[in-house]
């Protein structure tokens, strides 16, 4: 069967970038995009991708979680992290069940590595990552203290990402057709687990774990 990448990214240069250089090299491979999360999650229940090039900053994404989302849906489905974060933030997300994780500003040839190493061995490993386990540094990733994400359920997660978005009660209750009620008890949950009164509090500890 022919294989299928989706690249999801919300910058359109990027997402035609990256198309461009796979199908130069992979002329047999289909290529789709997708510009946001929720099209990521449609497109994954429509289709059967052998691959999907993530990135963690778009609308409706919820960082690790996505990973979580996207694999109850296609628990087979491979999934490279492509971002601008540093490549030593990536353990969150091959904790979770990502294959591999790829910063933006590599060269082309690196995206190649990475497919084909995903293709091959069923994963790819950040080359800092590796260079730090095998000279046994005392590494120690910003990731692996506790962060917002990590105290939230799914459904909280999601919501999260909405308000820290500037969405308000209605609008997130439009999005995810919930009760604005619902919403309301949730987005409580959330800022007592998290220990924030504000929404303008919610985003500056968004900022300090993410940006």
């Amino acid at each position: 069967m022919e294989k299928r990448i989706l690249i999801a990214d919300d910058h359109y240069v990027v997402r035609m970038g990256t198309a461009i250089i796979i199908e130069d090299h992979y002329p047999q491979i289909m290529i789709d995009h997708a510009q946001n999360f929720s099209q990521v999650l449609e497109k994954i229940t429509e289709n059967e991708y052998a691959l999907v090039i993530l990135d963690i900053e778009m609308p409706g994404s919820t960082f690790e979680h996505m990973i979580k989302e996207i694999k109850k849906i296609r628990n087979d489905i491979k999934i490279l992290i492509f971002t601008s974060h540093k490549e030593k933030e990536a353990i969150p997300y091959l904790s979770v069940g990502a294959n591999g994780y790829l910063n933006k500003s590599c060269e082309d040839t690196k995206i190649l590595d990475a497919i084909q190493s995903i293709f091959t061995e069923g994963y790819y490993y950040p080359q800092v990552l590796l260079h730090d386990f095998i000279n046994n540094k005392n590494y120690k990733p910003e990731s692996s203290e506790t962060r917002p994400l990590d105290l939230l359920s799914e459904r909280e997660a999601i919501i999260y990402q909405y308000l820290v978005e500037g969405n308000g009660i209605l609008e997130i209750s439009n999005k995810l057709d919930l009760h604005m009620s619902t919403i309301s008890t949730h987005k409580l949950r959330i800022f007592k687990k998290l220990q924030v009164n504000s929404i303008a509090e919610l985003v500056h500890l968004h900022n300090k774990y993410y940006s």
